[in-house]
């Protein structure tokens, strides 16, 4: 058994300034790295250098974990999960939102996206279990699972929060990097940096803008088609804008010469294949552009396409596998046409 991971590299384009009146252009830069979430997070920001921001970033991330890391054991959704009946909410400040935001993603992608898929990703061995293969499915065991999967067996009254089967757990971390992002965003903010791009593992919000123009970030593809970047182009975020990006090379495994991907469908219980390699969602907060960059990934290029375009605020710019074994770039009007205007 081989495991595999490939890194999406975000690499920030520093684009100059023609305009000598933009007070931006006399705004220094700083910025601040760290690790966070399970991967990394790096930080721009212009103006001057703020002290104390590392351990305020520290905490904003600290109590994020608190509550919805599964990999905090006494964190509110790991006892939540744990629990045969359900938890109190009374105290937390992030679960509520992000619980809100989870409910209208599933109408929105007809459960293409769905917390309550925890249950599944540890049959497959993403999460707590151990890898299997599509012939090592137990039928009526998956389909026991599957009856713990589905958003209505969660119910949010107040500061109460319940299941209606003991076996049903919520997996929060689809939206939980660009939360984060949109967390640090709000920080930065609030201490008179609106000027800055944020950067966890991948997902970023542009807050202001860089000299007057967008931060720029170049998609980076695959490590075996490192050849083809210049394919991915680069996409504008500025003024709040932000990006997720959901991949299939990003987290898989291999038994076999066979490849599992970390997209489950909610709606099947299995592994999701289809041609979508990666989908790249653009969105007016990071959360949401996490968690629809998921759902792109079960609804494969044509459903990705169809949501993308259905909804006001959000692009999306999808890498997908063509019928010759290449690679080719869908992109929705709206970002094709800020694109365009770009060049």
């Amino acid at each position: 058994m081989k495991h595999g991971t490939c890194v999406l590299a975000l690499l920030l384009l520093s684009l100059g300034s023609c305009n000598n009146t933009d007070p931006n252009e006399y705004l220094a830069a700083h910025g601040l790295s760290g690790e966070a979430m399970g991967s990394y997070y790096r930080i721009t920001y212009l103006g001057e250098r703020l002290d104390g921001l590392e351990a305020s970033v520290d905490s904003l991330l600290d109590a994020y974990n608190l509550e919805l890391s599964p990999w905090v054991a006494e964190s509110t959704i790991s006892r939540f999960n744990a629990s045969p009946a359900g938890v109190s909410l009374d105290g937390t400040l992030h679960f509520a939102p992000n619980l809100d935001l989870a409910g209208e993603v599933v109408d929105r992608t007809g459960g293409a996206y769905d917390p309550t898929v925890a249950p599944l990703v540890n049959y497959w061995g993403f999460g707590t279990g151990e890898h299997r293969t599509t012939n090592q499915v137990d039928t009526a065991e998956l389909n026991a699972i599957r009856e713990n999967v589905g958003f209505d067996l969660v119910t949010l009254s107040g500061d109460s929060l319940t299941k209606v089967r003991p076996g049903v757990q919520l997996d929060l971390n689809a939206s939980a990097k660009g939360y984060g992002v949109d967390l640090i965003s709000k920080l930065l903010i609030d201490r008179g940096r609106p000027n800055h791009l944020v950067d966890i593992g991948g997902e970023m919000r542009g807050g202001g803008t860089k000299n007057g123009r967008p931060w720029r970030v170049a998609i980076r593809l695959p490590e075996e088609n490192v050849e083809q970047v210049s394919a991915a182009g680069t996409l504008p975020l500025a003024e709040g804008r932000a990006l997720a990006t959901s991949g299939n090379y990003l987290n898989y495994y291999e038994v076999d010469g066979e490849t599992y991907s970390h997209t489950i469908n909610p709606n099947t219980g299995y592994v999701e294949r289809n041609a979508l390699l990666s989908a790249s969602v653009l969105a007016p907060d990071c959360a949401t552009a996490d968690a629809y960059a998921t759902a792109c990934m079960v609804l494969g290029p044509e459903g990705a396409m169809r949501l993308l375009e259905g909804i006001d605020g959000l692009d999306g710019y999808l890498l997908v596998r063509a019928a010759d074994g290449g690679m080719e770039v869908r992109v929705t009007p709206g970002l094709r046409e800020q694109l365009e205007e770009e060049q």
